[in-house]
């Protein structure tokens, strides 16, 4: 008898039958909360992963980014941050933010490339764009960041 039930459970599995749908499998359900930046005199609303849950989440699973669309991330201490692709579909840029909102780096990230791009200092935040967003807006390092709570 258990014999037969293995087999019908591995038949089950190996057919499909005993799995959920890939994409439901892997998309965590993290809500964001917002967050309005100062960058070049400019007001920018932004999705705000600030938790462990939605840092680790980030921008995956998305097919694209509306124009001034972008995650700004705060670490839990000042680190050498880094960043990865996994399950993301969008091109980016990362900007590595110091504890001062001075821009200390921007680094492009391709698609599901899984090389960790890290900072060259200690920072605090992050703000991932579309690539070229931050070369079309003429920013760069040592440009200011200001959090508007």
């Amino acid at each position: 008898m258990a014999k037969t039930t293995f087999i019908a459970i591995a038949l089950f599995v190996l057919l499909g039958y005993g799995t959920l749908n890939a994409s439901a499998q892997m998309e965590p359900s993290v809500e964001f909360d917002q967050i309005t930046l100062t960058i070049d005199g400019k007001l920018y609303q932004m999705e705000y992963a600030h938790s462990f849950e939605q840092r680790a989440q980030g921008l995956m699973f998305r097919e694209s980014l509306c124009d001034d669309c972008g995650m700004f991330f705060k670490f839990a201490s000042s680190r050498y941050a880094s960043m990865w692709m996994k399950n993301t579909n969008v091109a980016l840029d990362v900007a590595y933010i110091d504890r001062n909102g001075v821009i200390t780096d921007i680094k492009p990230l391709e698609p599901h490339d899984l090389t960790s791009v890290q900072a060259t200092k200690e920072v605090l935040y992050a703000l991932e764009m579309n690539q070229g967003w931050f070369a079309s807006h003429n920013i760069s390092v040592g440009d200011q960041i200001e959090i508007n709570r």
